[in-house]
């Protein structure tokens, strides 16, 4: 049997028969088995320093972002940003309020809920989705289509008209259970089925659709300026269309095809609302930030002779797509791209998953977020490189185009209902404010009551009544922070100093928190999440803060937040 004693004690106490008794207070004390004889913490685990004065940068709010959160969720949280994406985004018709769901589920048109089609395109799924972000306090992020084609009409039920039906392009490995005449679009084992007409479930479009839609979307909530719709997305991974939505795009994108469409649809919106942001070229994943889809056809050893990048002076396609932005902005006095926009899931088998997985799929889960950051960590999976997303991010812009913010608007390291996925999910979240990332929302948000969505309430509501982490980040340092991670910010509010450990070992680690260039008041406050309580942040006793050090003992699998009032 396991519990806590004392007030002051929030040290794990085994009480199976062992008692220690103190005859002065004649009460029972704590002597946990991570505490020495001699009395006071076993402080063996990794060493932690925060410089309060040192490495000082803004953490941008828009970091704490989701992709399709509640409003239960978004709302206790006050998220900051939101996004409506994914792959059914490319293909969105705002006017019936009807997509495409592309390769996703056969290729078909299905019309959004709507109690009132006849009054389109008020009340559309998007006006809903941003009626509820004004709710929230939150930023809304659109995508923008550009793939060139959008539904042609709604149905309001089955059958939905779709890319590939049997009855005009013949048996197909695969079919809808509620649709049988929606196929997959392979045959014979998997054969593509090619040919096919995309007016079957589509129409034209062109970029004046983009500008009709933010006139109506600024005439109903205003420019962005004003507190309208703030983020457009230059559509979703584009350099997939050939596989994703290739009833209507089976070409396989080419480093012109993005920068063509990204002056068409970008000058678009920029020229409907100058007060908009931007972000694109909304990468896939790591091979999309080096080469187009087209360097990837089938028929030779891309990886060896990618012909489309040889042809664009052999630059990798993102540094290239930022070199045209500036190129533009230089020519017409208009920057067009405000965020680097990419995508990343962690590759190794298992870890993007809402399963917990194997104990080594937990370790791994854990362990990759390093590929976010540092410099050391080459990634485990067929990458097989040292990933350093966002430096290699922030450097790209450096040397490319100046002035360019940087956004992940989807990232996933799976098991958000379980403690594993939390951890991960703190971690990354730290990661972001600590390398000064400007923009990232979640894929796949966790419910309201799962761990996932705990780790972002030690950011952004730790105590129920608002309490958020620092706004301004500051040097924070462990000697393995791969096992024990530290991250710290000083809040504008009160100048306190917010700090947190995320322990991601199976055991307990005591420690010493040092703290430098700042004047700490005597006691700390604690919060924590951890196994112990999965419904919960659990305010702990104070911590005494002594010669401007911290001593604890951080619980296996925890999460940890220290606020230290400045004297």
């Amino acid at each position: 049997m396991q519990r806590f004693i004392g007030e002051n004690s929030r040290k794990l106490v085994n009480v199976s028969g062992l008692f220690c008794l103190t005859a002065l207070l004649s009460v029972l004390t704590a002597c946990p088995a991570d505490v020495p004889p001699g009395g006071g913490p076993s402080l063996t685990g990794p060493v932690l320093t925060v410089a309060v004065d040192q490495d000082r940068h803004t953490i941008s709010p828009y970091i704490y972002g989701m992709n399709f959160a509640d409003q239960d969720l978004a709302q206790e949280l006050t998220l900051p940003v939101r996004r409506m994406g994914g792959n059914s985004t490319t293909r969105y018709n705002y006017l019936l309020d009807v997509h495409n769901t592309g390769s996703d589920w056969y290729f078909e048109n299905v019309p959004d809920d709507n109690s009132h089609p006849e009054n389109l395109p008020d009340g559309s799924s998007a006006d809903r989705f941003i009626d509820q972000d004004q709710t929230t306090g939150t930023k809304t992020i659109i995508t923008i289509p550009m793939i060139g084609w959008t539904p042609k009409e709604r149905k309001a039920s089955h059958p939905f008209d779709c890319g590939f039906k049997v009855s005009i392009y013949g048996p197909q490995d695969d079919v809808d259970t509620w649709d049988i005449d929606c196929g997959c679009g392979t045959k014979n084992g998997g054969t593509k089925i090619t040919g096919n007409d995309p007016a079957d479930t589509s129409t034209l479009i062109t970029e004046t659709f983009a500008t009709g839609w933010i006139g109506h979307l600024t005439g109903k909530y205003n420019t962005a300026g004003a507190g309208g719709v703030l983020f457009y997305s230059l559509d979703n991974e584009p350099m997939l269309w050939n596989s994703t939505h290739r009833d209507v795009h089976p070409a396989y994108v080419s480093y012109d095809d993005m920068k063509n469409l990204t002056i068409q649809y970008a000058a678009a919106i920029k020229a409907a609302d100058p007060t908009a942001m931007t972000l694109g070229p909304v990468l896939w994943g790591w091979t999309a930030f080096f080469y187009s889809a087209k360097d990837t056809e089938p028929g030779g050893s891309w990886w060896e002779n990618p012909q489309d990048r040889f042809d664009h002076g052999g630059i990798p396609f993102v540094e290239w797509y930022l070199q045209q932005m500036k190129d533009y902005e230089t020519a017409s006095g208009v920057r067009i791209l405000d965020y680097l926009d990419l995508h990343i899931y962690p590759q190794y088998g298992g870890v993007y998953s809402s399963n917990l997985g194997s104990a080594d799929v937990q370790a791994a889960r854990l362990r990759s977020t390093r590929q976010l950051w540092d410099p050391a960590y080459r990634d485990e999976t067929w990458i097989d490189d040292f990933v350093r997303l966002i430096p290699r991010m922030k450097g790209w812009v450096a040397d490319n185009y100046p002035g360019t913010k940087c956004a992940l608007t989807e990232y996933n390291w799976g098991a958000l209902g379980y403690m594993n996925g939390a951890l991960a999910q703190a971690d990354i979240l730290g990661i972001f404010g600590w390398e000064g990332l400007d923009l990232a929302t979640l894929w796949g948000p966790p419910k309201f009551s799962e761990p996932g969505a705990y780790a972002f309430r030690m950011y952004l509501n730790y105590d129920g009544s608002g309490g958020k982490f620092g706004e301004t980040s500051v040097q924070a340092s462990s000697t393995d922070q791969g096992t024990l991670a530290i991250y710290a910010a000083q809040r504008t509010s009160d100048n306190a100093l917010t700090i947190i450990v995320v322990n991601k070992a199976a055991v307990g680690q005591g420690t010493t928190v040092t703290l430098s260039g700042f004047s700490p008041a005597a006691q700390a406050q604690l919060y924590r999440y951890s196994s112990a309580n999965l419904g919960a942040v659990i305010h702990e006793a104070n911590l005494d803060v002594s010669a401007d050090v911290i001593e604890e003992i951080f619980p296996a699998s925890s999460i940890s937040l220290i606020i230290v009032p400045q004297l």
